[in-house]
């Protein structure tokens, strides 16, 4: 049984945090925005505005792995970044999900729609955004339960 509520998604990058949001029965994933994300007080800033205008039941965090399944400094990254920003938004709960090559499946699915890498890239970190929310929403229709695991809030 999929939990009724909208979810917003973030794709956490170096320079750039793409954002997705989905509908309130959990059907489809938009690109929301993209944040930039070398001020990241500024970026967790600008991320509570938008939980505090989407109203969420949470929101899902990409957490870039490698192919084998093991975490490294990206990982490690996303990780303090998603428990930064759960401190900041409490109630809403952060999950972070497996987002192994949302970004080539953002990135390819672009170029098929015919938009250039160039003029793409601020709109592929919100493409990859909506691929990590669309994975974690069929996640939780299959499996009936939320997605991924749960950000700790160490208060």
């Amino acid at each position: 049984m999929m939990r009724r509520g909208r979810r917003l998604a973030v794709d956490v990058g170096d320079a750039r945090i793409g954002v997705a949001s989905s509908d309130p029965d959990g059907l489809l994933a938009t690109p929301v925005e993209t944040v930039p994300g070398r001020d990241l007080a500024a970026a967790r800033r600008r991320l509570a505005a938008l939980v505090e205008e989407y109203e969420p039941i949470e929101v899902v965090a990409g957490l870039p792995r490698s192919l084998n399944g093991g975490e490294g400094p990206a990982a490690a990254k996303v990780r303090a970044f998603a428990e930064e920003l759960a401190r900041k938004i409490t109630p809403v709960p952060v999950r972070l999900v497996d987002e192994r090559m949302s970004t080539v499946t953002a990135a390819h699915d672009m170029r098929a729609s015919g938009v250039n890498s160039k003029k793409g890239r601020s709109r592929i970190d919100q493409a990859a955004a909506v691929v990590i929310l669309q994975n974690a929403l069929e996640t939780e229709r299959m499996s009936g339960s939320p997605p991924g695991e749960c950000v700790e809030v160490v208060v």
